[in-house]
């Protein structure tokens, strides 16, 4: 006859340690089962020496057992010693390989044959023994490895480490102190790490102490027998193949709940995704009754998080019903929502309402409602406008919204009502938003920021694949097919494949059978041909738009080239659906073959003025492809007078954030070291007290909160953004040129080196009602600000 206990509890990491504590402190009967010779297993296997983080920092820590951000070692030490201060019941190489039975009478077998009998059992075995690996050729290499304990075990070494996670960070950051680290991210940022990860792998790579390949992946690993090195990793990257030579590989990519060991126990899941995590409720009971599952199992791997689970689960097996430790903070965010009463309630009323939130767990949803905002807008009043550069998610729990679907016409708008979402589209792209919405009545909307949605779209894969459907239909709705409902569209929207293309490559060919409409979700392509026995680009097609209408409609061979100007992603529409929606729907036949007669006219003038398509190739190398705003200035014009100069550095504290002289010159137009504003700035991207924004309008802008880091300026391209410290008082421009640089009896006060440097660059001016003051200032109209279509229309027109 085994134990008999009334609460068995599997796993000592910080969510079993603290329900073990908690159970002890009351005087309750259980027994804590570990695999391993010690406690908390995951964190034993921590690094030496690391810093292990308190987070979520707003959330309040309730267990029996202390915890605060330490070392891995110092914390190991006090879990340990209130272990045996609480008297805690430990049966240490106890694998547990089965649980049988419910509430009241539980079997937990264990693999020496013994067993343990318990009212109550709690599942706490986390995630990591089923770690991911690469998923491709070489993942099991000799030097390939999924674990790091010690880094200082490693030293002159050229080693990859593979991830964007908490884990991957800190065991980078702490190679490169005596190693070359390249850590790859096959992301733009690191969004998934905490944020003093976030920051802290950041400033390693400002600093030059290890390197970063972001939007990348690991293609294969190769061994290269004779070589200085005994391996290679081949990444997939948006500029192509790149080739690492390695000492090592170290892919820290998480782990997959033990799936098949939990549903033996009875435990169902939501969906069949293999990230998908056990179905719980408020109180961590599964389905099985009697059976609690907590920690990163149940989706929340953050420590404080687990312990305060630990902690209230035992209080739930005793019939006590604590507050949860969020409750406050969600408390005050639900209580705009009218007619509220509980925090229950309405976690369950916003499921039940908003189809996409549905395959959360309630404490997923929770953890993603702390970081969202509860927006209850008057009717009529604007969420955001046609053309602004937000790019929030909103989900409409109550009420209605109502979207200005024709930029000519303000009456024709589409409704959507609760449960549905919207501003997907920039949240994709990161282009302006495509519309104009508007509160209708009663209207409750859940606003969420976009890193917390690009997690949620990361670590729920049913939540990625609405979102991406429900793209795919509205782009072609607002884009090609406008006014034609969902039912017309499905056999097209079936038929849609997203396609990406780093930046080079080809979309299609000049002489291509016909094929597809290509839809621009994300980046940009230039059209070009081949003319005199040479390519010459004719257009360049942001996103938003589309290309290939023209074989499609004609059903001859592709009459251009079509490359990606920069990593792009395009909706391919395949011809035979789209043809049968063309041949029921003459109103939108018509619509393309106008775009026919247009593109064709236009070819004919560009090829007409063909000189000018190895300046515009030229001119997408300088960053043209990703601009919204390029500043031009015609030299046939300039007469180096430096005015555009002085007046930057006059309206923005005396430092000019452009400079005239540098910057590519072709024919008479010259494009000056200045501010792109790119559509997916490289500079907002990896800012750790995200300082730099966006205006509705678009000028990309630092703010007061800069630190000084230097972040952006390592991942601008264009060497646009420099470190400065606000200069003395200096006369304006016009008393400048009236007085020769000094105003009669002005005293100019002494510039202090000391004074702490911050980013700066260009952000056209947003404050100023008159626009850009270099553009203003020029007295012969020889500086003009431009966006790339237009810029390629000048180019195109004076060639």
């Amino acid at each position: 006859m085994g134990d008999a206990v009334r609460v068995g509890i599997i796993g000592s990491g910080p969510a079993g340690l603290a329900a073990a504590c908690r159970a002890a402190e009351l005087g309750i009967p259980h027994l804590l089962l570990e695999a391993e010779a010690h406690l908390a297993h995951t964190i034993f296997r921590y690094q030496k020496g690391k810093h292990v983080m308190a987070e979520p920092g707003v959330l309040p820590l309730r267990a029996s057992i202390p915890f605060e951000a330490g070392k891995r070692e110092a914390i190991l030490e006090a879990w340990n010693a209130r272990v045996a201060q609480l008297g805690v019941n430990v049966r240490y190489r106890a694998n547990v390989t089965a649980i049988h039975g419910s509430k009241g009478n539980f079997t937990i077998v264990i693999a020496d044959g013994s067993t343990v009998r318990a009212e109550y059992v709690v599942l706490a075995i986390g995630v990591q023994g089923n770690i991911r690996k690469l998923g491709c050729e070489g993942e099991d290499l000799e030097f390939v490895q999924y674990q790091l304990d010690d880094p200082d075990a490693y030293q002159n070494e050229t080693i990859v480490v593979v991830g964007a996670g908490d884990a991957a960070i800190e065991n980078a950051v702490a190679l490169a102190a005596r190693n070359k680290v390249t850590i790859v991210n096959r992301r733009d940022e690191f969004d998934r790490a905490k944020d003093g990860n976030n920051a802290l792998i950041l400033k390693a790579i400002e600093d030059g102490k290890l390197a970063c390949v972001y939007n990348a992946t690991v293609a294969s690993v190769r061994p290269t027998p004779g070589a200085a090195k005994p391996g290679a990793v081949i990444l997939n990257t948006a500029q192509g193949e790149a080739v690492i030579p390695v000492d090592r590989v170290i892919a820290r990519l998480g782990a997959t709940p033990p799936r098949e060991f939990v549903e033996r126990c009875g435990v169902m899941f939501p969906g069949k995704d293999p990230g998908a995590v056990p179905a719980v409720s408020p109180q961590y009971e599964s389905n099985v009754p009697g059976l609690y599952i907590i920690g990163a199992l149940a989706g929340f791997p953050l420590i404080k998080q687990a312990m305060n689970q630990g902690y209230e689960v035992v209080e739930f097996i005793e019939g006590r019903r604590p507050e949860p430790a969020d409750a406050p903070l969600l408390k005050a965010k639900f209580a705009r929502i009218p007619g509220f009463r509980s925090i229950d309630a309405t976690l369950e009323r916003i499921r039940a309402r908003i189809p996409i939130l549905s395959p959360l767990t309630p404490l997923q949803l929770r953890e993603f409602l702390l970081d969202s905002e509860i927006r209850t807008p008057q009717p009529g009043e604007i969420i955001f406008r046609r053309n602004d550069y937000s790019n929030s998610f909103f989900s409409i729990l109550d009420g209605s919204v109502e979207i200005a679907i024709d930029p000519v016409d303000d009456t024709r708008t589409l409704t959507l009502g609760s449960g549905q979402f919207f501003g997907e589209m920039s949240l994709i792209s990161g282009r302006r938003r495509s519309a104009t919405v508007r509160a209708g009545a009663g209207c409750v909307l859940i606003e969420t920021p976009r890193r917390s949605m690009n997690k949620l779209i990361a670590s729920v894969p049913s939540v990625k694949r609405v979102l991406d459907e429900t793209f795919l239909l509205r782009a072609i709705q607002a884009h090609i097919a406008p006014g034609i409902d969902a039912d017309a569209l499905k056999d097209v929207v079936a038929s849609a494949t997203v396609r990406r293309f780093k930046a080079g490559e080809t979309v299609f060919r000049e002489g291509d059978a016909p094929g597809g409409l290509h839809l621009i979700r994300k980046g940009s392509v230039t059209v070009s041909r081949i003319i005199g026995g040479r390519e010459v680009v004719l257009a360049y097609v942001p996103a938003g738009q589309y290309v290939g209408e023209m074989a499609l409609l004609s059903d001859t061979p592709r009459t251009a080239t079509v490359r990606a100007a920069v990593a792009t992603e395009t909706i391919e529409l395949e011809g035979g659906a789209f043809k049968a929606l063309l041949a029921t729907r003459p109103e939108l036949r018509a619509r393309l073959e106008e775009t026919y007669r247009q593109r064709v006219m236009a070819n004919v003038n560009a090829t007409a003025a063909a000189g000018s398509g190895s300046l515009v190739q030229f001119l997408m190398a300088q960053g043209l492809g990703e601009a919204t705003d390029v500043l031009l200035i015609d030299e046939s014009l300039c007469v180096r007078c430096d005015h555009c100069e002085k007046a930057c550095a006059d309206t923005h504290g005396g430092i000019s954030r452009l400079d005239r002289e540098a910057g590519p010159t072709v024919h008479n137009l010259h494009v000056p070291t200045s501010c792109r504003h790119c559509e997916h700035p490289h500079c907002m991207k990896d800012c750790p007290p995200d300082a730099i924004h966006r205006s509705p309008s678009g000028e990309v802008f630092i703010s007061d909160a800069c630190i000084g880091c230097g972040n952006c300026v390592r991942n601008c391209p264009y060497g646009v953004i420099q470190m400065g410290a606000p200069q003395p008082h200096r006369p304006s421009l016009w008393r400048w040129l009236l007085f020769g640089g000094e105003e009669p009896g002005a005293h100019t006060p002494v510039h202090d080196p000391s004074a702490p440097k911050k980013a700066v660059k260009c952000d056209m001016c947003k404050d100023l009602p008159g626009g850009p003051a270099c553009v203003r200032a020029c007295p012969t109209g020889a500086a003009l600000r431009v966006s790339p279509e237009r810029f390629i229309r000048i180019i195109q027109g004076s060639a």
